[in-house]
C-alpha cells in the first residue's frame, strides 16, 4: 500500500534505514536506503572502500533528519497531545519553528563566543 501511494504520487526522495532495503526497487528509486552488501567474505579491498563510502554518505544525509525527529519527540506537547488531531499539524509547524530559532541562536551566540 505505502509503495504505490509512493509509485504513483509526486516525486520525492525519502532517505530510509537499511530496515527498508528493496522499497527502492518497488517504489521507483523514491525510497533510499544504504547500499546492500554483496559480498559477505573475502571481499576485494577496493568494494570495502567503496561501500564504506557510501554507507557513509547515505548516513550523512540522514542525520539531519533523525536530529529532526529526535528533537520532535523530546517536546512534551508532541507526546502528551490530548486535543483534537486536525490540531496536530499547527503545533508540529510550531515546534518545528521554535526548534529552528532555538537551534539559529545558538548558533550565532557560538559564532560570537
Amino acid at each position: 500500500m505505502f509503495a504505490m501511494l509512493l509509485a504513483d504520487g509526486p516525486f520525492l526522495e525519502i532517505l530510509a534505514d537499511a530496515g527498508y532495503q528493496g522499497m527502492g526497487a518497488q517504489t521507483g528509486g523514491r525510497v533510499v536506503t544504504p547500499p546492500h552488501r554483496k559480498f559477505k567474505k573475502n571481499a576485494p579491498a577496493w568494494y570495502e572502500e567503496r561501500h564504506e563510502q557510501q554507507h557513509k554518505a547515505h548516513s550523512l544525509r540522514r542525520i539531519h533528519v533523525e536530529h529532526g525527529i529526535a528533537h520532535l519527540k523530546n517536546w512534551r506537547a508532541l507526546a502528551r497531545h490530548l486535543g483534537r488531531r486536525e490540531h496536530m499539524s499547527d503545533i508540529v509547524q510550531a515546534v518545528a519553528g521554535l526548534l529552528s530559532h532555538q537551534q539559529s541562536a545558538s548558533l550565532s551566540r557560538s559564532f560570537r563566543g
